[in-house]
Order: C-alpha cells, then structure tokens, then sequence
C-alpha cells in the first residue's frame, strides 16, 4: 500500500465520520491498476496526482462519492477505463462525476478578455449540473499548480494564466477561499516571477520584526477575553502574495502602505461572542475611520461571513482584524464545501440553511433532507438554463440565448456574416440550420459572397431578437423596392374586395390618421411594410375606411356599415361555401387557393400532403411524388391536406402501358376503357425499334380504387405486359 494512501486514510478517520472504506480501497486498487507504469512529468508514479487530489478533497472533509471520483478522476481520460466501466463498479454517481470532470478537461482556453473568461466559468458551470465536479476539479487544478515547476516555462505560463482567469475565480465564487488564495499565490509565482520573489523577500526581511508585533497583540487581546470569561483562538492571518501584490497595483502604493499586511483572526464560539470582541479591540486600539464591514448581519453572496475591522495597534502601525465563530471559519475555508458536513445524530443544521439564500438561487434545490447522502444527491446545479455556451472555430466561447440555431449564431458574430450565411458546421459536421446549439458545440458558418441573403424562413428558425432584427433589417433595406411592388400590388387587390376605388380613399387627410396610428412616414413605406408581412393590407384598410366613412352623409355611412355586416356571415356557411374545386381540405385554413399538381396527378383515395407555394396557393402532391420526397428537409412549407368526403368530383390521371405491339392492340386497350364507362381524354402511342408499344393515357376517375379497377382490366389485354400510373 502507497504511503499517500495510508496518509489519506489517516486524514479521513482524523475527521470523524463516516466513511465506506471497502469502497475507498476498491478505488485506489482502481486507479492504481489504471495508471500502471504511467509517470507524471516530475518522472514520480502517476498515482500519486490522483492520491494528492483526493487528499485534498478529505482536506474539506468530503463526503466517500467525492473522495472516490476524485482518486478515479483521470480514469476515462488518461487509460482504458471507461464510464461504462466505472457505472458498473462504483456506481451512477461516481461514474457521473469522473464524466463530468473529463468533460470539463476538454474545455479549450485561447483567449485572455475578461468577457471570454467570465463565458467560460459560466459554462464550467453549465456543463457541471452536481457542484462536486468543480469541487474535484479545483483539487485537480490545485495539485497541478503545486507541481508546475516540472512543466516547460511556455506551459507554465499557459496554465497559470488560465488558473488566475478561471480556477481563483471560481473558487472565490464558491467561496472556497483557501483553494483560491493558493492557486492566486501559484499563478503569480510563474506569470510575474520578479515582482513575486521582490515582494517575498521585503516581506521576508521584516518577518521577524512582524511576528513580534503580531504576537503582542494576540497576547493583549487574548488575555483581555479570557478576563471577560470568552474562549478565544487567535492567530495571525498571513496576507496572501498575490493579494498585497493586486492591492499595491491597484492603489499604487508601496508594501509600507498596506493596512492589512498585519492582520489577526479571532475564532470564538458563538455570533455574541464576536460582538463581545469587537467592542474590546475597539477599546484597546483605535479603529480607522470607514475601514469596518459587517458581514455577520450582512453576508456576502458566497455566504462568508466575518467582522472585519482596522485599527491603529502600538507604535501607529495599522493592523486589521477578522472575528468570527468555527462554523464561519469553515465556510470561508471551504465554502460550498463546507456543506457536506451535518451536526451529531445527522440532523440539519437549520440555521445553516438560512443562510443558503445564495445557493437556492443558483442551485437546483429539490428538497430539503435529513439524510446527508440524499442531501447531496439533490444538491445538483443548473445554471445559466436560459444560456448557451458555444465555441468559434479559433476557440472563443460566446454565449447565446437557449435553443439558438446556427444563423443565431451568425448573426451573433456579425450581421454580414448572417447575410452571406449558406450553411453551417457544428462539431466539424454539416447541420442543418434550425440545429439547437448545445453547450460546447464548435460553430463553424459557411458563407458565400453569391449569396442573395438571408431567406425569410429563417425568421422561423432564429430564437434570438437580434437575429431576427438583423434578418427584418435586410429585407427592409435590400428587398424595399421589391416590397413596395408587393405591397402595392395586395393593397389594391384587398381595396377591390372591399368594394372601393383608388380614387374614394387614397386621400391625404384618410393617411395621416392611418401613418400616425402605423408610424409610416410616407405611402412607400406602407407599402413596403405590408410587402414585408410586417402588417396586413386588410389592416390599413380598415383603418383607411374608418377615416373615409366619417365623411359620408350618416344614410350612406349606415349603408356602408351594413355592407360591411352581410360580408361577416358565420363561419361555417362561409367553410361550405368555400371548398375549393379541387376536393382537398387544407387544414387550418379556409378559403385558400388549391390546385392539384400535374407532377403527379394525386386523386381521391392516394396519400396526400400540401406544398405552401409563393403566390400560387398550396398545391397538392403525393407523398411518394419524387419533387415531395426532395423538398422534405424545408418542411416548414409542407402542410397537412385532406380530400374532402362530401365532394363528388373527377380527376384525370396519366397511365404508361408497355406492351408487345401487334394489330388492333390499341383498339382492345380503349375498348376496356370505354366499356368501363371511363372517360379517355387524351391518348399518344408509339413503336420503339425493337417491337415495344408505348402508350400514354389520360383518363378521367373519381377515386383510386376505380382506377385501380381500371388498370387491372388493361393488364388483362393480351401482350400487355407492363402498366403504370405516371409520377414525374
């Protein structure tokens, strides 16, 4: 057995609870197995990352889920092992939890703006739906860090940089302080090596001299709580590096200049007792004006909570000090962590969920439970549900709106890049555009300089107001003269439906009311506005005619309206009325223009569906027509169609007929279809060179089985030895 292991076993029974240990062995026999003969690059065992890590985690006091995930973590991604493999012998929620940490490991990091980070911790966190993945993951990051001097320079500086960008503020935002003051201290250690060691050796000089200070102050404070009967532990806080560093950067000061280079933290037991000892050290030291924060009444969002207070100690210098009880001291060392551990008898510390209004905002908070392990089960993050996380090809994340599409995506990056827009790839595969982008697809858009521009179905696809606004703008601009055209020519075909002449309302005085009430700033724009679809001609119209009434003699304005009236007749006598010729329902719309396709020549009885056309209404096919079957992935225009029962009417339909040509052939094949009473409407035959008579029919049915009946007489002719129906 690995000293790390027995030096982690240890750590665990040094915190007093419970742990499965046969399940803790089963995984160190795991991972042991699974890093056989692998090195890390300081040439020790790589075994040893994952005992590190997991020696960590019991650092936190983690709960065996987390400690084995931990000691698996590189499992799936650096040998054999496989999530499969994990499910089957450590259960869903360690198997999840490895998945989940080697997901995260995919994760590229390219670009350094402060925007592109902040994108990428949210979809940490996204991708992250249980807390502990991230949890594991800063343990990860953290021994990582500890080792980077084995690394070349160029990968030190890499790593580190994405450890200040990412990791630190992650932990600052789970509040696990103490992970990400190290990882700070780390990161500054190998990106600003000089100022570091500068700034470690001015502290270094003046140890010595601090420590003294220090300690007299712990010593006179100490003894003054015990003689008001308080039990107190007070040590110095050492600042960490990169904090002093940020500080004198920011305020452009110098080491001397820093108030809280000295500092103390007073542990006592209970929020009264904090209260207590700052009334005393405000009577030993003179408090600095402005420098005291309250965060005991008023947390922090990450739940940490302290006095913080400076004062001015012996000799002038200033000091600052933080009081706070134990339970505040392992929430601002391990933050969310400090969450796994419960009060003797495993009841919930209620106080302490009071103060997880923070966590019930961000966290999917299902129940509240006295069982710690179900606790944690549901204890599972789910946010950012109204974002989406994506990457360009050169690896810049952007954040979209949830269930964005590709030209979302497009248009996101810039609107002449949505314009030129013909396709997209998403994971280095073509999809098609209504794709809904999930978190870490790599989007690639396809453009083309022949471009005509977006398509108006688009508008259907987008999910984005942007997107949508862009699309409009285009149209607006590039199609306005087109628009106007269009817009001119529904105009005038809505005013003769209403009975009305050009000359009656096109009036200065009617469009004024109409522009203010619209906001057009002139007659193209209207135009152009309902060629858009943007607003109905009828719309206007019955704007217009409101405006024009008022100026009738009040018999002629009554006369008007009851015209108005008889055009509304109910529905359903108007749905009777306007069944159109062809015998097909469209469904969800009545009064439209139907028209059977030639192609294939679709009669009663045949499976059918709609094609929404521009302009020429909706024409109908079969649903094994061949022009149907290519036009299937722009769905969108395919609509629902039916034959309508109660119609009697006769459809013509094209036969082929191949047969081995003799005398009177022709003659017998329209004899069958005379004494089936079938109308024959146009007939064209001819000879091939090798004896084959080909004949094309049209004839006039009322439905498919009468047709069918048909076709099986024709196949009973002699030498007929082929008979189709005709679908071009």
């Amino acid at each position: 057995m690995h000293e790390e292991y027995e030096r982690l076993i240890a750590k665990l029974k040094s915190i007093g609870k419970e742990y499965n240990w046969e399940l803790l062995d089963k995984a160190y026999k795991a991972a042991v197995e699974a890093h056989a003969g692998q090195l890390r690059s300081s040439g020790e065992p790589f075994v040893i990352h994952p005992l590190q890590v997991t020696y960590i985690l019991a650092e936190m006091e983690m709960d065996t889920t987390t400690i084995v995930a931990g000691m698996l973590h590189d499992t799936v991604e650096d040998t054999s092992f496989t999530y499969e493999k994990n499910l089957k012998n450590f259960g869903e929620e360690v198997a999840n939890l490895v998945d989940g940490v080697t997901k995260l490991a995919k994760i590229p990091y390219t670009n350094k703006q402060e925007i592109q980070a902040e994108n990428l911790r949210k979809m940490f966190l996204a991708m992250s739906k249980d807390i502990r993945v991230i949890i594991i993951k800063l343990a990860d990051r953290l021994h990582n860090m500890r080792t980077l001097k084995y690394k070349p320079r160029e990968k030190q500086i890499e790593i580190a940089r994405e450890t200040l960008d990412i990791y630190a503020p992650l932990a600052h935002r789970l509040g696990i302080y103490k992970v990400k003051w190290e990882l700070e201290d780390l990161s500054f250690r190998y990106l600003h090596e000089k100022e570091y060691y500068d700034l470690v050796e001015k502290i270094a000089k003046k140890r010595k001299e601090r420590e003294e200070y220090i300690d007299g102050i712990i010593k006179t404070v100490s003894d003054k709580s015990r003689e008001l009967g308080i039990e107190t532990h007070i040590d110095g806080r050492p600042k960490h590096l990169y904090s002093i560093y940020t500080k004198m950067k920011r305020q452009h000061k110098e080491l001397d200049q820093i108030y809280d280079l000295f500092a103390i933290r007073v542990i006592v037991d209970s929020v009264k007792d904090c209260y207590a000892v700052l009334g005393l050290v405000h009577e030993l030291y003179k408090p600095m004006p402005g420098r005291f924060k309250d965060y005991i009444s008023m947390p922090k969002p990450n739940m940490y909570q302290s006095l913080h207070s400076t004062l001015i100690g012996p000799e002038g210098i200033p000091f600052e000090v933080q009081i706070r009880t134990w339970e505040m001291h392992r929430i601002a060392e391990v933050g969310i962590a400090a969450h796994w551990k419960y009060k003797e008898g495993g009841r919930q510390n209620d106080a302490l969920v009071e103060k997880l209004a923070w966590l019930r905002q961000l966290l999917d908070w299902q129940k509240e439970t006295t069982d710690p392990d179900e606790f944690m089960e549901n204890l599972k993050i789910d946010l950012f549900t109204d974002e989406v996380f994506v990457f360009t090809p050169k690896g810049d994340v952007k954040c979209l709106k949830a269930g964005s599409t590709p030209i979302d995506f497009a248009y996101y990056i810039h609107s002449d890049i949505g314009n030129r827009m013909i396709g997209a790839k998403v994971n280095g595969r073509l999809e098609n555009l209504d794709y809904e982008l999930k978190n870490g697809d790599i989007v690639e858009i396809i453009t083309s300089s022949a471009s005509k521009g977006p398509s108006r179905d688009w508008l259907k696809k987008v999910k984005t107001s942007q997107a949508r606004n862009k699309i409009n703008q285009w149209f607006k601009k590039e199609k306005r003269e087109e628009n106007i055209e269009r817009g001119k020519e529904l105009f005038e075909r809505e005013l003769k439906k209403h009975g009305l002449s050009a000359h009656q309302i096109l009036k200065q005085e009617f469009f004024e009311a109409a522009f203010r009430k619209y906001n057009f700033n002139s007659i193209d724009d209207m135009y152009a506005a309902i060629g858009l679809d943007a607003i109905s001609s009828g719309k206007v119209i019955s704007r217009l005619k409101e405006e024009y009434r008022k100026t009738l003699p009040p018999e002629e304005q009554k006369q008007l309206l009851l015209e108005d009236e008889k055009k509304k007749e109910p529905a359903k006598k108007r749905k009777e009325r306007t069944v159109p010729e062809s015998g097909v329902i469209v469904k969800g719309i009545d009064n439209c223009l139907v028209r059977l396709s030639k192609c294939c020549n679709p009669v009663p009885g045949d499976d059918i569906i709609g094609y929404v056309t521009r302009g020429r209404g909706v024409s109908v096919h079969r649903k094994d027509c061949i022009n149907i079957l290519n036009t299937m992935e722009d769905d969108e225009r395919l609509i629902e169609v039916n034959w309508y029962k109660g119609k009697a009417a006769s459809y013509q339909a094209e036969l082929s007929i191949k047969a081995h040509d003799r005398t009177h052939l022709l003659m017998e094949v329209t004899n069958v279809i005379g004494d089936a009473g079938i109308p024959l409407k146009a007939i064209n035959a001819r000879t091939t060179r090798n004896n084959v008579a080909l004949m094309n029919l049209t004839v006039e049915i009322t439905d498919t089985e009468q047709l069918e009946r048909i076709i099986n007489r024709i196949k009973r002719v002699p030498d007929v030895f082929e008979i189709t129906r005709n679908n071009k």
